[in-house]
């Protein structure tokens, strides 16, 4: 039966999610999801929403859902791309940029889909490496890419760079798509939405399902020049006219628009991020400075996969990476105040025992 598959589907190592429980006692932490509910106003929506309109298709260009991003970010709706997660945007900007003699470029501790949607779609990369402080050096991509993929902050150090850094990148690579991925840029990162304007070749993507709360639904977006999102929309409609169905619009469009609340819960995020920092630190923790919803953090004193294992039977679930230079921290998200006083008391019970 493998003889039907591609040749290339049939080395490939698909994405790992993070771990997910039907247990409603547990404390997840390892998915990176909002610990608070979605926008009031996008739960309202829900709840109006006319369900007579199933029947019907959804708009094909989801403008309500784009004019909104569009809005938010000091663009034009014409320079919003949207589909069904950050992952289904992303996915088809490889598809639709990566396509040279030349192989792209990200970093070798980041998202793993990108090397799962390279060998997908035959795509050579290569990954030049970290620092030891686990930051990108942009002389790095100073090369004759194929593309750029940089996530900012990146995942899953947590570490964000500046728009400078950003625009040294871009000035490396201006015959190729660079692409910023901003799925965790809301929590402490730079945007560098606005070098768009000044950048043809820059695509920066976001998501949802972050700081807004929606992971639930799968809305993500792509800001960029016209000729990029044209490109991408084209390729779009060549295999699916509607990547975005009518109800994520609804609920999409108010959850952009509810800036109060967004700034609310991002600043409670952020707030018990920087406790549980203070506190891991002050038992004995490094943690790196997060610009995230997550930390990442490591105990030289401690066998850090044994305390991951530990926390699992205390239904208190993080994320740990098997993964050279990353094997000795675990990955905590942010949830809520009670939530990351479970997890600390565990901590501190591990070290005790």
């Amino acid at each position: 039966m493998n003889d039907l598959w591609k040749n290339n589907l049939r080395n490939i190592e698909p994405y790992t999610p993070g771990e997910q429980s039907k247990d409603k006692d547990i404390v997840k932490i390892n998915a990176n999801e909002n610990p608070y509910p979605p926008s009031p106003k996008a739960v309202e929506a829900l709840k109006n929403f006319d369900t007579d309109k199933l029947r019907f298709y959804p708009q094909a260009d989801s403008m309500p859902l784009k004019q909104a991003i569009a809005n938010f970010y000091g663009v034009e709706a014409k320079n919003v791309f949207v589909g069904n997660g950050s992952d289904d945007v992303l996915a088809l900007a490889f598809q639709s940029f990566f396509n040279s003699d030349k192989p792209i470029a990200f970093p070798d501790i980041t998202y793993s889909f990108y090397p799962v949607w390279c060998s997908l779609f035959n795509i050579e990369y290569t990954n030049p490496k970290l620092d030891e402080n686990f930051r990108i050096n942009a002389d790095d991509y100073k090369a004759e890419n194929g593309g750029v993929v940089i996530p900012n902050p990146n995942a899953p150090t947590s570490l964000g760079e500046s728009t400078e850094f950003v625009e040294k990148i871009l000035n490396f690579n201006q015959d190729c798509v660079v692409i910023i991925d901003e799925a965790y840029c809301d929590f402490g990162g730079e945007t560098s939405v606005p070098l768009t304007k000044k950048y043809e070749n820059l695509l920066v993507t976001g998501t949802f399902s972050k700081s807004r709360s929606l992971a639930g639904i799968r809305i993500g977006f792509a800001i960029g020049s016209e000729t990029l999102i044209n490109t991408l929309e084209a390729v779009k409609n060549s295999y699916n006219s509607y990547t975005v169905d009518a109800l994520s619009i609804a609920i999409g469009v108010e959850a952009m628009n509810d800036v109060e609340y967004f700034n609310q819960t991002v600043a409670m995020i952020k707030a018990t991020r920087q406790r549980v920092t203070d506190e891991l630190r002050s038992l004995g923790f490094e943690v790196l400075d997060s610009q995230t919803n997550f930390i990442m953090a490591t105990n030289d004193k401690l066998d850090i996969k044994d305390m991951f294992e530990y926390l699992k039977t205390k239904k208190i679930f993080i994320r740990y990476f098997n993964q050279p230079r990353i094997n000795k921290y675990v990955r905590i998200t942010i949830g809520t105040d009670e939530e990351m006083d479970k997890f600390l008391q565990g901590v501190k019970d591990y070290i005790e025992q």
